[in-house]
């Protein structure tokens, strides 16, 4: 990750403007389910209160980030604690029931499955022990009352133990196992926060910390436009190794912050070697991962995948994607694409189904006509009754100004 551009003679406080020509970061995902696998992945990137403020040399923001890329921390273990509030609808476990068959359509899924045993982190408080030893050895353990729920990369070998249901799903790394191996570094989190950023982006160095017992710097991250639904971000970044100790998101709407995960404790000596080990226990029902299920899917080998008697809905919704565009720069920016087909079920028209809706949204009307506001503390969403949508980490108001400019 190269560094941002910034004026050598910046100190810590001192704004940094980041380089230009930058790719643009996707600021978006689609509500309700989508919305709670983007925080699971948001969430694990490690985080603490602030426990004290270490007197530091003083360093810009260009060479903080500078740290952070040449860190090459291969050996950790330690604990997190993470708190996400997306401020998500309560569906009483439906988003769980729908990413659960998401992962496994015939039915014949295990419990250990991550694809949905991970969505939880989308919400509440959790407890997670990780640990690494270079790229081909993770851990990473969830802590659950009276139960926990692990995955465990060693080698070509993935596995996941839902020690409540004693069942195991086992799959098979990439020759890499970059793709494939749990999150279990800070460093990889950090990088993908620091992707957010452009020239819309203002970073500087805001102070020190104290992280897990450790001295840091904390750098900042905030939009210069209004308009977002994203007011700060902080990273706390070990001043000895550079390693990322703490990610803070707040919302442009004030209050607590919709995510704050950190390490509580962490050590940089290498794990012992029987960490990654794992047998599945006497009794536990193994699930094998199909050899040729798809990781992570693109659009084409989505529907490739797909059964070929697709509804017509989501044979709409497949092209829509196709022609997916952004509107807008930074963190304004917003995704849209037009599903070919109607919007989401409203009012007497949509029965049941429409009163459940109307529950989950607000609805809204404009130039563009009239559609339906899902909404989080971060991640909105627009869908028009005539099929098109909009979405992003932008404010009800502009998305609706981006759907009236769109007619």
């Amino acid at each position: 990750m190269a560094p941002y551009a910034s004026d050598d003679s910046t100190t810590a406080g001192e704004v940094d403007e980041p380089r230009s020509g930058r790719r643009k970061a996707a600021r978006y995902v689609v509500p309700v389910t989508v919305m709670g696998v983007a925080a699971a992945t948001i969430g694990l990137v490690p985080a603490l209160a602030d426990s004290g403020d270490p007197d530091l040399p003083k360093i810009t923001a260009q060479q903080l980030i500078e740290k952070i890329a040449k860190s090459d921390v291969q050996q950790l273990s330690g604990t997190v604690k993470i708190s996400t509030d997306l401020g998500l609808p309560d569906l009483g476990g439906l988003e769980s029931s729908l990413m659960s068959g998401a992962a496994s359509p015939d039915g014949g899924g295990s419990s250990a499955d991550p694809t949905a045993k991970l969505t939880e982190l989308a919400s509440g408080t959790h407890t997670l022990r990780v640990a690494a030893d270079g790229p081909d050895k993770q851990k990473l353990s969830l802590l659950e009352n009276a139960a926990e729920y692990s995955i465990v990369h060693n080698g070509k070998d993935v596995w996941a133990y839902d020690s409540k249901s004693n069942e195991v799903h086992h799959g098979t790394a990439s020759e890499s196992g970059k793709d494939q191996r749990p999150p279990a570094t800070p460093k990889d989190f950090a990088e993908e926060a620091l992707k957010a950023a452009d020239d819309t982006t203002s970073v500087t160095v805001d102070g020190t910390a104290q992280v897990a017992g450790r001295d840091a710097y904390k750098l900042l991250i905030k939009p210069k436009q209004s308009g977002s639904t994203v007011g700060a971000i902080t990273v706390a970044v070990d001043a000895k190794t550079g390693t990322p100790l703490k990610f803070t998101l707040t919302p442009a709407s004030g209050g607590s912050a919709v995510v704050d995960a950190g390490f509580t404790q962490v050590d940089f000596a290498e794990p012992a070697a029987s960490t990654f080990d794992f047998t599945p226990p006497k009794g536990a029902k193994v699930t094998e991962e199909k050899a040729s299920e798809p990781k992570a899917p693109g659009k084409a080998e989505a529907r490739e995948h797909a059964p070929k008697s697709l509804p017509k809905s989501e044979e709409d919704l497949g092209k829509g994607l196709d022609g997916m565009k952004t509107i807008g720069e930074g963190w304004n920016s917003i995704a849209t694409f037009d599903t070919g087909g109607e919007g989401v079920p409203s009012g007497e028209a949509g029965g049941d189904l429409g009163g459940f809706v109307n529950s989950l949204g607000d609805k809204v009307t404009g130039k563009f006509g009239s559609g339906t506001v899902f909404s989080t503390r971060l991640v909105n969403a627009l869908i028009t009754d005539d099929g098109k949508v909009y979405v992003g980490l932008v404010t009800k108001d502009a998305l609706v100004k981006a759907a009236d400019a769109g007619k």
